[in-house]
């Protein structure tokens, strides 16, 4: 049996997922969480083989939860479940540690197949990622590549329109840490302002101003 744990901001999301989930008879929820808080808490209080996580969390950072879950417990399998095939949102949430990246518009017997791959340990990605991935590599879209998961999530709320102090308090940070941060984003990215970094990122699809 696949003890999974659902990280989703919404409800309504989570609750179709579980209804879904424990329809099969080897998978099971025994977790829900909203936040990467909630979703810590939850690794203590349960035992969890499987975590799938939405990258856009209210508050909070999907990529840093995905960071915080394995550093509490190792053996978890992360399995991204999101809107978001950005290559460089893709490849940054893989490098802090998921297995598996689909996107919701996939269909539920390749959510549940995911998940059993993904808890047997292999890597999984939906057809729509994996395209978008390869024209990424074809068209040498490395721009991003070039930072770490949590410089690339510092840089991503930023863009976002997060304050300094609030990107901190998200990321359980100092507000002095996420400034060494930014600096390092600058440097590695060749930018001299924030205004030169949102423009970049509205350049390559991090973030889109329309929804801000």
């Amino acid at each position: 049996m696949v003890n999974v744990l659902l990280l989703d901001d919404h409800s309504v999301v989570r609750t179709g997922y579980r209804r879904l989930i424990d329809a099969e008879p080897d998978l099971q929820v025994v977790a829900e969480a909203s936040t990467a808080a909630e979703a810590y808490a939850r690794l203590l209080e349960e035992r969890i083989d499987l975590a799938v996580v939405d990258i856009s969390l209210r508050g909070t950072s999907g990529i840093d939860a995905i960071r915080r879950i394995l550093a509490r417990d190792a053996q978890v399998r992360v399995l991204v479940l999101s809107m978001h095939d950005n290559p460089s949102i893709v490849t940054q949430a893989m490098r802090a540690g998921a297995l598996g990246y689909l996107t919701k518009s996939s269909e539920p017997g390749e959510l549940l197949d995911g998940i059993r791959a993904v808890a047997r340990g292999r890597r999984v990605l939906s057809r729509d990622v994996a395209q978008v991935l390869a024209e990424a590599s074809l068209d040498g879209e490395q721009v991003f590549g070039r930072l770490t998961p949590r410089e690339f999530e510092v840089l991503r709320m930023l863009v976002s329109g997060e304050e300094t102090r609030q990107i901190a308090t998200h990321m359980h940070l100092s507000p002095k840490t996420i400034h060494n941060h930014l600096s390092m984003v600058r440097q590695k990215l060749e930018t001299d302002s924030d205004i030169q970094l949102l423009r970049l990122a509205v350049r390559h699809g991090i973030v889109d101003l329309q929804a801000c």
